[in-house]
This record gives structure tokens, sequence and C-alpha cells, in this order.
């Protein structure tokens, strides 16, 4: 008996320490955070397709509902591994079904057309709503001065500034308590919010245009950008880290794909879900397999893993030999 619990359990443990351990912890938080941008597009145009304009909007505010709801549950938990997964889900379910679906209100409310690709007939190049996104750059831009500012940031990007901008505002409260749902659900709806406008500005054709030597020099900064962001994801321990890092490295790496698409590089599958039925159930399905790898990694596997990494390198110096 035992000894056949013991063959079970070590190609458990074998899984574990192949899943539980870089780069694979890095490589799943950028693969769902990658994938949930693609479906964000196909779960809009499914809503409008199914709901159909009488209730879509009822659909879309019980979709935010929902995130509003999913950041409650988080903000509660006292695990972090889970407090920042509610909080990417809270965060993108908000997105979507509130703050998107506010911009396709106003646009239909307003009557704004949607911009016309001039390249390809009948072809539209930037639907209504995010003309009217456009509109919310100053909102943006006055909040994300607070967040540059806040002495009790833990963000890279903002710590560099202040520190080389001498921004600083005082010294961080060591007593502060931070909320990782709350962190990562507003890290959620701002990086998606910063980057749409970012290439909205990009597009339009009074700035750059799609097709400005400009664009296509941002496009190459993207993906250089992207990947070495990725390069240093996949070295991440640290799973909370990892998430949370994981969702600018992949929303930096989805802007490359968008202007791809853009340029009608490829298909955009992920808009035609009706005509590619198979790639967006493949999508999905993948989606849910690597959600489900993802929160099954526990905190006090990847300590110890990481103790023992730390342990074999330190035994493998030719002083520890001595």
């Amino acid at each position: 008996m035992n000894a056949a619990s013991n063959e079970t359990a070590a190609p458990q443990s074998a899984l574990k320490r192949l899943l539980y351990r870089p780069p694979f912890i890095g490589l799943l938080a950028f693969v769902i955070v990658f994938v949930v941008q693609a479906l964000g597009h196909t779960v809009m145009i499914l809503m409008e397709d199914v709901f159909g304009e009488q209730y879509v909007y009822q659909s879309a505010f019980a979709m935010g509902l929902l995130g509003a709801v999913l950041l409650l549950v988080g903000m509660r938990k006292t695990n972090e591994v889970s407090a920042t997964w509610y909080g990417f889900w809270a965060g993108t379910f908000l997105w979507s079904g509130w703050v998107e679906f506010s911009f396709v209100w106003s646009a239909h409310t307003l009557g704004v057309p949607d911009l016309m690709d001039p390249r390809v007939p009948d072809q539209i190049a930037t639907k209504a709503e995010y003309l009217v996104m456009m509109s919310s750059v100053g909102v943006l831009m006055s909040t994300l001065v607070y967040f540059l500012f806040n002495k009790e940031t833990k963000c890279n990007m903002f710590l560099w500034i202040q520190r080389h901008g001498h921004m600083k505002t005082g010294k961080p409260n060591p007593a502060h308590q931070r909320n990782f749902a709350a962190i990562t659900a507003l890290e959620t709806i701002y990086v998606i919010w910063f980057c749409y406008l970012l290439l909205l500005f990009i597009y339009d054709e009074n700035i750059l245009g799609d097709h400005h030597p400009a664009t296509y020099v941002i496009f190459f900064l993207m993906v250089i950008w992207a990947g070495y962001l990725f390069l240093r994801l996949i070295k991440f321990w640290k799973v909370t880290t990892a998430i949370r890092y994981g969702i600018p490295t992949a929303i930096i790496a989805w802007n490359a794909v968008e202007i791809g698409g853009r340029w009608h590089l490829f298909t955009e599958f992920w808009e035609k879900p009706w005509e590619y039925g198979l790639e967006m159930s493949l999508f999905t399905v993948g989606l849910i397999i690597a959600a489900w790898l993802a929160a099954r990694t526990p905190a006090h596997v990847k300590a110890e893993l990481s103790r023992q990494q730390l342990a074999a390198g330190a035994a493998d110096k030719p002083e520890a030999k001595q």
C-alpha cells in the first residue's frame, strides 16, 4: 500500500518541481494575461452579437458587478497568491464590463461613427468606442500623478522615476499593509487603459498614423521591451511577483500584436469567433488549464524549492567544497 502510494506521489512531486520553478512560474503568468487580452475582444463581440443592443448593457453591468464581487472577495483573502489572482480577474471583468462598455454606450448615444480604414474598403480601422476613449486621457494622466508620487508604491517603474527625478514625497511607512487584490486589480485596469490610449494616439493621423515611420520604430521598441521584460519574468521564483510583473509584460507584448493586426500582417481570429470557433475554443481551454495550474502553485512549495535552489548553488561553490 505504501509502495503504491509512493509511486503515485513521485510523479506528482516531479510535476511540482517542474511547474513551481522558473521558467514556468513566470511563463504561466505571461500566457494567462496575454491570452486574456485576445479573449477580451472575443467576449465583447459575443456579448454584442448574443445579447444585442437591447440587453448588451445589462450584461456588461453584470460582468462589471462580477468583477466588483471578485475584488471584494480577494481583498478579504490573507493568502497573497489567491488575493493576487482574484485582483487580476476582478480588474479584467471591471475593465471589460464597466469601462469598455461605458465607452460603447457613449459612442452609441452621441452617434460617433467608426473610423474606416482608407486602405481596405469596408474595413473598420478604429471603432467608435475607442475614439471616445481618447477623451479619457486627462483623467488617466491626472490620477497617475497620485500613483507616481505615492510614497508607499512598490512599482519598479514609479520607483525608478521617483529616484531619478528626485520626486520622493517621504519615507514609506514600514507598518503599511498592502492589499494585493486591490493593487493587482488597479494595475490591470491602468496598464490596459494606458496602452489603449498610447496606441490610439499613435494611430491618429493628426499625430503619427499607423503607417508613420515613427510607428514602425515604436513597434520594434515594444517588441524589444517586451522581450527584455519576458526574459526577466521567466527567472522569477515568487508567484505573486511573477503575476504582477507578468501583467505589463504580456500587455506590452500584446501591443505589438495590436499594431501588427492594424497593418493586416495576420488574421485577428479572436475578433471573428463565429468563423474561428475551433481556434477560440482551444484558446479558452488552454487558458483554463494554465489558470488552474497557476492557481495550484502554493507559496510554501515555491519557497521550499527556492531554498533548495540556493542551497544547491552554495554547495557547488569552490569555497563550500573546501
